[in-house]
C-alpha cells in the first residue's frame, strides 16, 4: 500500500509544482503588466491519518495562492495628465460595460493608465470604466458619497465649452484730488464724467460687455454754509492768500455756528479784535469737536471766489450760522442738512437730494469734505445700473466700511445687457480706488469671467479632481475620484483585467478622499508598475523545477520497485 501512496504522493507534488511554475510563468509574464500584483505559491501538506503507530500511509501536497495584492510596486512617471497612480492603501472604483451597454458591478484596480475614449469617458487599457463622485457646480460632493451607487463614470464628453460669468471684478486706481467740484445737486444721470474707465465683463453667454465706471468730484453734499463776497468782515475778494488780519470795523463783533444737536459756538472767540486774522476764524470752527466720538465736526476754508465757506462734515446734520453781535451775517447758499440750516438772509434755498451712498461711511473716520465724488455703473448703452457717493478721507484713501477681506463690493444686481443673456449680479471691489494729488493712474483692473472656451484637455489632480482645461485659460473640476479601502485587501479575489472583486475574506469597501484616513495619495501623471520581483521569481523559478525533477525521480523509483516487486516468482 505505501509503494503506491508514494506514487500518488509523487504525482500531487508533481501537480502543485505544475501551479507554482504556472504562478511564475504569470509573474513573469506580467512583469510590464500596470498595476499588477504578484501571486505566490504556498504549500500545504494533506495527511492520511491510520490507525496504528506502527504503520504509515503517505498523504499528498496541496498548492495554495498567495496575493501580494498590498505589497506596493514602484511609481513611474507618464507624459499622460489622466495616467494616475496610488502611493499607499486603496484602489481605483472600476466598472466594466456589459453587453446591453450597461455597467456591471463595481470592480477595484491599481491600474491607473486612463485615457478618454469616443464618448468622453475615462476608461483604462482593460477597458475598464473609472468611476467618481460628480460634483455639483459649487464644487461639493454629493450628500450620500459613502455609498458606491453615488459614484458614476468619470465622463467628460458633455463639456464642450465653458463661459465663466463674472461675478466679481476690482479696480485700483488714483482720482485727480484738485479736480474740479461740480455743485452735487447739477449732478445728474447723464453727467458728463471727468474721468471714465470700462472693465470688460463676460455674461452667461460668454458674451463680453464693457461696463463703464464714471468719476464726477462734487462739493461737499452735507449743510453749507457760503458767505457773500460783501460779508462785512471781508473788504473785497480774497484771491491767492488771507490777509493778514481783518480790517476792525466793528471790535467785539461775533457770530456763531452750530453744527448738529452741539451747542453752538461763538466765532471768533470773544468777539472781534484789531488782531484777528481769518485764519483764526477758520481755525476756530475747524477745531469744533464732537465731545462723544471726538470727531471734526465742521470745516471752514476761503473758496475760489473769497468767500467764506462753512461746512458740515457729516451728511445729515443741521448748520445753523446766527448773529451772536453786529450786523447780521450774509450767507448767499446753502447745501443739505436733516433740515435746512438756519440763516439771516437772504431767504429760503431749494435743496436738491443727496446722492445716496455706495457703501456706508467708517463710522470711526471723519468725513472729508473735500473728498466726495459720484461714481456710476452703467451699461454700454448707457443706463445706469447703479449710482451713489463715495468719500475719501484726508489721507486719500476710501472712508467706507470694508469687509474681513478689506474690501468695498459694491453690489451691480439683476444687469440686463439685453442679448438675452440671463440677468447679472457683479460684486465690484472700489477699495483700491484712492485721491491724491496728480494726474488719473489706473494701476490695474481684474474681472474673474471668461468668454467662451473650448475643452483643450482634460486631468487628475493629486486630490483626485478630474478637471476639463479650456482654450480661453478657464478650468472647471467635474469630479472627484473615490479610493475604495479594505480591511483586508488580500482577500480581493483577481478577476481577467488586472481587476479585483470584494469578497467575504476582503470586507467591505470603504469610500474615502485620497490622502483622508487609511486611503493612499494619488500621484498624477504617473503609473505603479507590477510589484513582480524578476530575481526572484528566476529563484523559486529554480527550486520549483528541481522539486518538479525530483517528484518525477519518485515516480520513476517507485516505477522500479513495483517492477521488482512483480517479478518476484
Amino acid at each position: 500500500m505505501s509503494v503506491f501512496g508514494s506514487l500518488f504522493t509523487a504525482v500531487s507534488g508533481l501537480q502543485a509544482q505544475s501551479d507554482a511554475i504556472s504562478m511564475i510563468s504569470n509573474n513573469i509574464s506580467n512583469t510590464s503588466t500596470v498595476g499588477y500584483k504578484a501571486v505566490d505559491a504556498a504549500f500545504s501538506s494533506l495527511v492520511t491519518g491510520t490507525g496504528s503507530t506502527t504503520a504509515y500511509s503517505s498523504g499528498s501536497v496541496l498548492s495554495i495562492q498567495n496575493h501580494r495584492i498590498d505589497q506596493q510596486g514602484i511609481l513611474q512617471q507618464s507624459n499622460s495628465p489622466t495616467d494616475i497612480a496610488l502611493s499607499g492603501n486603496g484602489f481605483f472604483v472600476v466598472k466594466a460595460a456589459s453587453s446591453g451597454g450597461n455597467l456591471s458591478t463595481p470592480l477595484y484596480t491599481r491600474a491607473g493608465s486612463f485615457t478618454e475614449d469616443a464618448t468622453g469617458s475615462l476608461r483604462n487599457s482593460a477597458g475598464f470604466y473609472l468611476q467618481g463622485w460628480p460634483l455639483d457646480q459649487n464644487g461639493n460632493l454629493p450628500a450620500s458619497q459613502a455609498d458606491i451607487s453615488s459614484l458614476q463614470p468619470a465622463n467628460v464628453a458633455f463639456v464642450g465649452g465653458l463661459t465663466l460669468p463674472t461675478s466679481t471684478a476690482a479696480l485700483d486706481m488714483n482720482l485727480k484730488a484738485d479736480e474740479t467740484q461740480t455743485p452735487f445737486g447739477n449732478v445728474a444721470a447723464a453727467f458728463s464724467p471727468d474721468f471714465t474707465r470700462s472693465i470688460t465683463v463676460y455674461d452667461s453667454l460668454g458674451e463680453g460687455h464693457n461696463l463703464s465706471i464714471d468719476f464726477k468730484k462734487m462739493t461737499s453734499p452735507t449743510a453749507t454754509g457760503v458767505g457773500n463776497r460783501d460779508l462785512r468782515y471781508i473788504t473785497g475778494p480774497i484771491v491767492g492768500s488771507l490777509p493778514a488780519t481783518i480790517p476792525p470795523f466793528a471790535l467785539g463783533d461775533t457770530f456763531s455756528v452750530k453744527v448738529g444737536a452741539l451747542a453752538a459756538v461763538d466765532i471768533p472767540a470773544g468777539g472781534l479784535t484789531a488782531t484777528t486774522s481769518m485764519a483764526d476764524i477758520l481755525a476756530e470752527i475747524n477745531a469744533i469737536t464732537d465731545p462723544a466720538s471726538q470727531q471734526l465736526v465742521a470745516f471752514a476754508a476761503i473758496d475760489a471766489n473769497g468767500n467764506l465757506s462753512i461746512k458740515a462734515r457729516n451728511p445729515g446734520q443741521d448748520v445753523v450760522l446766527t448773529d451772536v453781535a453786529g450786523a447780521p451775517l450774509q450767507v448767499s447758499q446753502f447745501g443739505m442738512g436733516a433740515s435746512p440750516i438756519t440763516y439771516t438772509a437772504p431767504g429760503p434755498l431749494t435743496v436738491p437730494p443727496m446722492p445716496a451712498l455706495l457703501q456706508p461711511l467708517n463710522p470711526v473716520q471723519t468725513p472729508n469734505t473735500e473728498g466726495w465724488w459720484t461714481i456710476d455703473f452703467r451699461t454700454p448703452s448707457g443706463a445706469v445700473i447703479t449710482s451713489g457717493a463715495a468719500n475719501f478721507d484726508g489721507n486719500g484713501t476710501l472712508n467706507m466700511v470694508k469687509n474681513l477681506n478689506r474690501q468695498v463690493p459694491i453690489s451691480l444686481t439683476n444687469i440686463d445687457w439685453g442679448n438675452g443673456a440671463a440677468q447679472q449680479n457683479i460684486a465690484f471691489d472700489v477699495a483700491g480706488i484712492s485721491q491724491f494729488s496728480g494726474q488719473y493712474n489706473v494701476i490695474s483692473s481684474t474681472q474673474n469671467g471668461a468668454a467662451l472656451g473650448l475643452r483643450t484637455g482634460v486631468s487628475i489632480d493629486k486630490d483626485g479632481f478630474v478637471t476639463a482645461q479650456f482654450s480661453n485659460g478657464q478650468n472647471s473640476k467635474i469630479f472627484k475620484l473615490a479610493i475604495a479601502t479594505f480591511s483586508d485587501p488580500n482577500g480581493l479575489q483577481e478577476q481577467t483585467g488586472n481587476v479585483f472583486q470584494e469578497t467575504s475574506a476582503s470586507g467591505s469597501y470603504n469610500l474615502r478622499e485620497a490622502g483622508q484616513g487609511s486611503a493612499g495619495i494619488i500621484a498624477p501623471g504617473s503609473l505603479e508598475a507590477s510589484n513582480v520581483d524578476l530575481a526572484d521569481e528566476f529563484s523559486k523559478m529554480i527550486v520549483t523545477q528541481r522539486s518538479y525533477s525530483a517528484n518525477t525521480k519518485v515516480i520513476s523509483t517507485t516505477d522500479q520497485m513495483m517492477q521488482e516487486l512483480l517479478q518476484v516468482q
